[in-house]
């Protein structure tokens, strides 16, 4: 998802995202160099984890009747609800993340255009960057 600036109003963006489509959009007419950007992602899915992995909780004793790896007191009598701030098992991972002013150091080019693409200025060797 990018953002289309094509001109002052909403018709005109519309027109220049149309030329846009099924085109070869390159990195560097979307992004510059030292400019600060905002990355939006999915962590990674771990599924249906306890509540020991998923929150970090103690481990019960050894010697505990119903199994060690729970919390041992989810809340008081009264309010008669467990709160939402109670540690719980459940999905752990696949979360919508945003992480705020990444800022874009390099840009590079690809292996089969310039096949030094990873070397710095003070290195003389040639370097590429490797998947």
């Amino acid at each position: 998802e990018i953002q289309v600036n094509g001109g002052a109003s909403v018709a005109d963006k519309l027109d220049y995202a149309k030329t846009l489509f099924e085109q070869q959009v390159p990195v560097k007419q979307v992004f510059e160099q030292d400019e600060m950007i905002d990355v939006i992602g999915i962590t990674k899915g771990r599924g249906f984890e306890g509540v020991t992995t998923r929150w970090g909780t103690k481990k019960l004793p050894r010697k505990t009747h119903r199994g060690l790896r729970k919390v041992a007191c989810i809340g008081a009598w009264h309010p008669e609800r467990v709160r939402f701030t109670v540690a719980r098992a459940g999905q752990n991972g696949y979360h919508h993340r945003t992480t705020l002013n990444k800022k874009i150091y390099r840009m590079g080019r690809s292996a089969f255009v310039d096949q030094s693409n990873a070397t710095p200025e003070h290195d003389i060797t040639k370097k590429t960057i490797t998947p």
